[in-house]
């Protein structure tokens, strides 16, 4: 009986061993109740944008200034308001146009007696003409005349002098002619130019637009080289001026879309119209220019902010959570028949929607823990819950 006692003893304890052995094996394999809950979502081929974030102010696409061509006039009337629509040729203001008035009938009197002078320029030439062929041939006769010796030659001298006279008389006229088409000409550019002068007293719009900002007063002289007398914005045409990071202005182009939340109004959509060709050396920014659609809400001055998108693809994500980065390098956590399994991934962008590109590294429908973190290791047995399903793709219940 002692003999076997021993014997006992050594098969008890191996089958303890074995035991204990089997369990531990079982509960590594497969996770039981007592194993943490984790969420997964499944990594898939979504939409990927890369997109910059801005901010401004909106401002007038094209502002138009209004000012005066004439100087030394006293306004006498202003037709508009900051804030009224015009159309091009609208009257903005009135100046005081009795001197021009005054000019432009002076002018016109000017013109008419240049008119009476031409005419008179031209009976004189028509007399002298005649009077130039009468005495051409007075003096073809007396040259006959004399050739038969029935004259003297004084007398065919004289008909020659009155001959030259005729002659040097329709010249004479008709450089009067020609003096009188110059005062014409000339009073019909100070009549011209008191017309102009006359109309410039209208302070008319160039372009259809809305008023800005007026700086004329009723009884001010006006002056061409002061403040504009009125600021439009032209068809009433805003923008939102930006300031970019000169790394970000090569993946700018004309037309990219642009996702904005202005002040007051809300969420605008636009798109690029202009980019700088000079970045300011001290700020290392470069301007850029967002158009907007119309929209009566919106006003010059307003603040923005929002983001342009600069490119759109398909590409493999996964929830930016779900990403760890640790010095240099990205890895996710999989869950592979309930274990935890570390994948050393290629991350890319950042998506609009809290998504993260994967560049390599993991391949679509492949469980990831949503949110990544140092208290899982390798071979750590989950529970998992699909994350997507729940609608908690964010939250990770460790128990």
């Amino acid at each position: 009986m002692n003999r076997l006692a021993p014997f006992v003893l050594l098969v008890l304890a191996n089958s303890f061993l074995w035991n204990a052995s089997a369990a531990y094996a079982q509960t590594d394999a497969a996770p039981d109740s007592d194993s943490p809950v984790v969420s997964v979502v499944t990594a898939t081929t979504g939409d990927v944008e890369t997109r910059i974030s801005v901010s401004g102010t909106l401002v007038a696409a094209e502002e138009v200034l209004v000012n005066t061509r004439i100087n030394g006039y006293a306004i006498e009337n202003i037709a508009v308001e900051i804030g009224d629509t015009v159309v091009a040729g609208s009257v903005l203001a009135t100046l005081d146009d009795s001197a021009p008035s005054a000019q432009l009938a002076q002018a016109e009197a000017e013109l008419v007696r240049a008119n009476a002078g031409i005419g008179q320029a031209r009976s004189q030439i028509d007399a002298a003409s005649a009077t130039m062929i009468e005495a051409n041939a007075s003096l073809a006769r007396n040259e006959r005349l004399r050739q038969s010796g029935n004259i003297s030659e004084a007398t065919v001298e004289q008909a020659r002098s009155a001959a030259s006279t005729a002659a040097a008389n329709v010249a004479s006229a008709r450089d009067g002619l020609n003096v009188a088409n110059a005062q014409r000409t000339s009073a019909e550019s100070q009549r011209d130019l008191a017309r102009l002068t006359l109309a410039r007293t209208q302070i008319t719009s160039p372009v259809a637009g809305i008023i800005s900002a007026r700086n004329a007063q009723l009884g001010e002289i006006v002056s061409g080289g002061g403040e504009p007398m009125f600021r439009l914005i032209r068809n009433g045409q805003l923008e939102i001026a930006v300031d970019v990071v000169e790394t970000a202005l090569g993946g700018l182009d004309q037309g990219d879309l642009a996702t904005l939340n202005v002040a007051g109004v809300g969420s605008v959509d636009g798109s690029v119209r202009l980019i700088s060709p000079i970045v300011d050396a001290r700020t290392r920014l470069g301007s850029v220019r967002l158009s907007l659609p119309a929209n009566p809400a919106l006003k010059a001055g307003l603040s923005a902010s929002g983001w342009i998108i600069t490119n759109q693809y398909k590409a493999i994500t996964v929830p930016a959570s779900a990403v760890l980065t640790q010095g240099l390098e990205s890895h996710v956590q999989l869950v592979v028949d309930g274990l935890v399994q570390t994948q050393v991934i290629t991350p890319g962008v950042f998506s609009a929607d809290g998504q993260r590109e994967v560049l390599t590294g993991l391949e679509g429908g492949e469980s990831v823990i949503a949110r990544a973190g140092a208290f899982f290791i390798d071979g750590d047995a989950v529970r998992v819950i699909d994350a997507q399903a729940s609608g908690d793709a964010e939250a990770v219940d460790a128990q």
